[in-house]
């Protein structure tokens, strides 16, 4: 299973962004292999980001397109509260609830690999793709 992050998600709706490439490299490679999983924090968070920045039509090819293929998590309260908590306790300003979220979700889950262009991932302990298996 490989988890999936807004930071790649939006790269592949938006074609000019400088990952958009590698990121849809990337992708086509990791759906003929591998159990896509995100959690409904990150689809809120990338339609938002999709909606004010490329428009309603990257939000539908988000809906229509990318979400069918993905398995998505819905949070609930004991993820969402030990996320909310890990948070409070790293006192960071720049590290996100979404990606405590995600976090959270991955060690639950025995997810050790994230498709992301986020060094947050890295920082906690995880791996990012693309790597050599891309």
């Amino acid at each position: 299973m490989i988890f999936v992050d807004t930071s790649a998600i939006f790269a592949l709706l938006h074609g000019e962004d400088e990952n958009h490439r590698l990121a849809a490299d990337t992708f086509a490679n990791l759906v003929r292999v591998e159990q896509l999983v995100t959690h409904n924090y990150v689809v809120l968070e990338t339609a938002a980001l999709a909606q004010r920045r490329l428009g309603v039509e990257a939000v539908r090819a988000l809906h229509d397109d990318l979400l069918p293929i993905f398995e998505v998590d819905w949070v609930g309260e004991s993820v969402h509260s030990a996320a909310y908590a890990a948070l409070i306790v790293s006192a960071s300003r720049t590290v996100s609830l979404v990606d405590y979220v995600s976090f959270e979700t991955m060690r639950r889950r025995g997810i050790n690999d994230a498709f992301a262009f986020d060094p947050d991932f890295v920082a906690s302990g995880f791996s990012i793709l693309p790597d050599e298996r891309s």
